[in-house]
């Protein structure tokens, strides 16, 4: 199934309430599933891990910002996926499931306008669904993750599969102080477009656009916006 296929299916998930809040997996076979019923199904049929061909997440949010750079919202959505595909499984950490996915493909942010509050964004930002899809291995490319997760794990990097939660956030720590986004760190970038979509702050538009082609070359997402009430998509 090609990228845009994907993103249409997901949005078909949308519209008939099958994709639940935050974690879901999607299979080779296009079926969605809750982490929930992943881990259930795990327990009696360990081969699943190696149907899951993408990371399928679901966020709310008020903010312009987030809807429209879905992946600057933690750089750990991009690490732990990956060093899941790589054959790893993070102690303590159960949002991936109890094993490794090693035919993890895509990782799909799924970013809804909330209906609880629109006093900050107006009307224009509600009945919005933003989906983003990105190819794993070519984000990681990007953020260099081979090359930090080499050095944070030496030796262990070929001879255990399990990472502690230490070696983790070493890892995003590395991966958050790179100044990708236009000599930005990720926080920082993150800051200046929350400042100009939320904040008004119109004096950071040349930053952001500079931050946006960053974003765009470091992810190279297949995003489409859809209207949720008629499910077409829109331009924002």
């Amino acid at each position: 199934m090609d990228e845009y296929r994907i993103v249409e299916r997901v949005k078909d998930g949308y519209r008939t309430g099958s994709i639940k809040a935050d974690d879901n997996f999607l299979l080779n076979d296009t079926t969605i599933i809750s982490k929930k019923s992943y881990k259930r199904s795990y327990q009696h049929n360990p081969s699943i891990s190696k149907q899951v061909t993408g990371y399928v997440y679901d966020y709310a949010t008020i903010f312009v910002s987030i809807l429209e750079f879905p992946m600057l919202i933690k750089w750990g959505f991009i690490s732990s996926p990956y060093l899941y595909k790589k054959g790893y499984v993070i102690t303590g950490d159960s949002s991936l499931g109890p094993a490794p996915l090693p035919n993890l493909k895509y990782i799909i942010y799924c970013i809804k306008s909330s209906t609880e509050y629109t006093g900050i964004t107006g009307y224009e930002f509600q009945d919005r669904l933003a989906i983003e899809l990105v190819d794993l291995d070519v984000a990681a490319n990007n953020l260099n993750l081979t090359k930090i997760v080499s050095s944070v794990l030496g030796p262990k990097l070929l001879s255990e599969n399990e990472i502690n939660r230490d070696e983790f956030y070493e890892i995003e720590k590395q991966v958050s102080r790179q100044k990708l986004f236009a000599g930005h760190t990720w926080y920082g970038a993150y800051d200046i477009v929350s400042r100009y979509f939320d904040e008004n702050e119109s004096e950071l538009s040349k930053e952001v656009l500079k931050i946006s082609e960053a974003y765009e070359r470091i992810f190279r997402p297949r995003r489409v916006v859809y209207d949720t009430k008629t499910w077409q998509p829109v331009v924002m």
